[in-house]
């Protein structure tokens, strides 16, 4: 239930404010402030629904490409992003689960490569104007903008990851930019689908930003420190790592590069608060 506004026509692929006009046996009929109506199938009417209440629905077609309404909330709705999961393929497409009775298809034609069912894929639904239905698109450069406005260096964004390249991870920044954060510049655990805070390194010419996950001027060696102890700390005062241990297995266990971790067990060790031998690191009493 919703105490907003009506909408003044239904919106495909978007949240509705709508009036419960009539109760029927397949469900109520909400009406836009237009007059056109549409079925909100039984199954989602609750004993607080009736006649004359406003309530919010999402808009998407049924398997006969006709207008229904909804009470549960999609993945994502028209022009968002947000990562799916492959349920089904077949020669024309992919269907995703994004939430809803029927799956969002992604034709061939905005696939950049098969789909595999079980797999995670980061998409856009959009309207396609040949089928006139919501569909599901991984090409996702054609909605980026290119004119970076109220942005500089070093300013903190909100960023989402969304796919693993051979020079990093791609990124939405601030919903509207295209992002990327190096490889060998990442010292923690990231998936797609993640949320986080960064900082812009460099805005490209060609509107593409350069990011970094570490906010600029920050102490390494410091912060660094912190995260091996508290690890220490949350593992009984015992951690199987010392300075001959693989870069990768330390940046996967403690998000750090190994020259920040050999600086922060010279540093704890200077400090008396580990020892460092073959076996591992120990915190001292």
């Amino acid at each position: 239930m919703t105490t907003n506004s009506q909408s003044y026509f239904l919106e495909l692929g978007l949240i509705n404010t709508l009036l419960i006009d009539r109760l029927t046996t397949p469900g109520a009929f909400l009406m836009a402030q237009d007059g056109n109506d549409v079925l909100l199938p039984g199954q989602y009417l609750t004993q607080d629904m009736k006649e004359g209440n406003l309530i919010d629905v999402f808009l998407y077609t049924d398997s006969e490409d006709r207008l229904v309404a909804t009470t549960l909330k999609p993945t994502a709705i028209l022009d968002e992003f947000a990562l799916f999961e492959v349920v089904d393929t077949a020669p024309f497409g992919a269907f995703m689960n994004w939430g809803l009775s029927k799956d969002l298809l992604v034709p061939n034609m905005f696939q950049k490569t098969p789909f595999q069912v079980g797999e995670k894929r980061f998409l856009r639904v959009i309207y396609d104007e040949r089928t006139h239905r919501l569909v599901g698109t991984e090409k996702l450069g054609d909605f980026f903008e290119r004119r970076v406005k109220g942005l500089k260096p070093n300013q903190e964004v909100k960023i989402l990851i969304i796919s693993k390249t051979p020079l990093g991870f791609k990124c939405i920044v601030e919903n509207k930019y295209e992002g990327l954060i190096y490889h060998n510049e990442i010292f923690e655990n990231i998936e797609l689908g993640d949320e986080k805070t960064a900082y812009i390194k460099t805005i490209r010419k060609d509107g593409n930003i350069d990011l970094n996950l570490r906010k600029p001027g920050s102490k390494k060696s410091g912060g660094s420190s912190d995260k091996v102890l508290e690890l220490l700390r949350e593992n009984n005062g015992i951690m199987p790592y010392n300075y001959k241990s693989d870069a990768e297995l330390i940046k996967k266990v403690f998000g750090l590069s190994k020259k920040d971790f050999k600086r922060s067990l010279t540093t704890l060790q200077e400090m008396n608060k580990i020892t460092v031998k073959d076996t591992g690191i120990y915190l001292k009493d």
